[in-house]
């Protein structure tokens, strides 16, 4: 006989904010610092493999999308995928770890090292503001499995809440939660729920910072960004002349752009001129990013980079179905290490928001620009004035928060 599938849903409430200003207040941000976050050997080996991940995805979502700029928190998703994966069983298991780039690994593994993210990624850097937040909201009157609700609540610090589906008042709810969590930058996730929506997963992640060495507004100065080799936009371009990590090769020049103390970075990867930024994307390994990264050097340079700010609204199913996620998407999907109810996964959705601005950023999308030898000053010369490729990561665990394309920057 078919069961009847019932739905829960993984919604991404993400924000990768980086502040307009300085945090107002030490009050305001966590009394106790600890610096880079130190991870065991088997946790860095997951790293990398997370890092794979998020690259991954965000090549297969580039793929599948005709928007000129993608930001996404691979963090974000990962963490929530991460606590929908201990209730998936036997190939809907299988497949979501190969998806995550999680083969091989244990389950108490797996969960100490999200653990270990979601409390030490806020302790990083007292100039830097990173929160991370997780909720379980259910169905009054669905029955879920004890086991599933321990492990998301110890190892994810996972909110749980009944809510009546039927009343409108729990979409309020579960919106005010991602308003809440993204200091107001992304106010909803849902629109309604549908009648067999049974349960949601959410996460939130918020990220503010200023520029270790911020821009000076009255450097910025109006000029034209290169959507395409032959369409242009003006935009506001931010200058500034100082000392970066930098490299550069035969196909980009990458920068590190530090926040707070330094433990956070934006890198930004700029295709040199005639190479396509989906080219280069599409080039780039877990291992090619941890040799690039290495190569970095303190150089002084010149830097010019658009301020810009941009959000983006995504349903993942597409993307993760490609990287070997299918099963969870079916009818034949196996939950039952949630509940005795047959469930499947009826969408997966993400919102991120960002701006880039003089004193820091609010999200993430960055812009790499080509350099030329001429017989100015002998420092590079950064200019990113068309499309590019960002990383924010926490450099002390190589972590990726965020990642993205972009493009189109809008003009602010």
């Amino acid at each position: 006989m078919k069961h009847i599938r019932f739905f829960f849903l993984l919604s991404f409430s993400v924000l990768l904010a980086c502040s307009l200003l300085n945090p107002s207040s030490d009050e305001a941000l966590p009394s106790t610092y600890k610096g880079p976050i130190k991870l065991t050997p088997a946790q860095q080996a997951r790293v990398s493999q997370e890092n794979a991940f998020a690259l991954h995805l965000l090549q297969q979502t580039i793929m599948r999308t005709d928007e000129p700029n993608v930001v996404l928190s691979p963090l974000s998703i990962s963490v929530a995928l991460g606590m929908a994966r201990n209730g998936a069983v036997g190939e809907t298991k299988t497949e979501m770890e190969t998806a995550l780039h999680l083969t091989g690994l244990e389950d108490s593994t797996i969960n100490t090292y999200y653990k270990t993210l979601i409390e030490g990624l806020p302790v990083v850097d007292r100039h830097v503001e990173v929160a991370l937040a997780n909720a379980l909201w259910y169905k009054e009157g669905f029955q879920i499995k004890a086991p599933f609700l321990h492990t998301n609540t110890d190892y994810f610090k996972t909110m749980v809440a009944a809510l009546d589906f039927d009343s409108p008042d729990a979409v309020t709810t579960i919106n005010d939660w991602c308003a809440e969590h993204t200091h107001n930058r992304i106010t909803s996730i849902i629109d309604q729920i549908g009648s067999y929506v049974r349960m949601y997963l959410t996460n939130a992640v918020y990220f503010k910072g200023s520029w270790q060495r911020p821009f000076d507004p009255k450097q910025t100065v109006g000029g034209q960004f290169y959507t395409t080799a032959t369409t242009q936009k003006n935009i506001k371009l931010m200058n500034l002349i100082d000392t970066f990590a930098y490299a550069a090769d035969d196909k980009a020049q990458y920068i590190d752009l530090p926040y707070g103390e330094g433990d956070y970075a934006m890198t930004i990867l700029l295709p040199v001129g005639g190479l396509a930024v989906d080219d280069l994307l599409d080039g780039l390994t877990a291992e090619s990013l941890t040799s690039m990264l290495a190569s970095l050097r303190l150089q002084q340079l010149s830097l010019t980079l658009p301020r810009f700010r941009t959000a983006c609204s995504f349903d993942m199913k597409d993307p993760l179905s490609a990287m070997g996620m299918q099963t969870a998407f079916t009818e034949w999907a196996d939950f039952s290490g949630i509940s005795d109810i047959p469930l499947m996964i009826s969408a997966v959705k993400h919102k991120t928001f960002l701006e880039v601005t003089e004193e820091g950023t609010e999200a993430a999308a960055v812009t790499a620009v080509e350099f030329s030898n001429t017989s100015l000053p002998s420092y590079p010369f950064v200019v990113v004035d068309r499309p590019f490729l960002f990383l924010i990561r926490e450099k002390g665990s190589s972590v990726i928060l965020f990642a993205g394309k972009v493009a189109d920057p809008e003009a602010f």
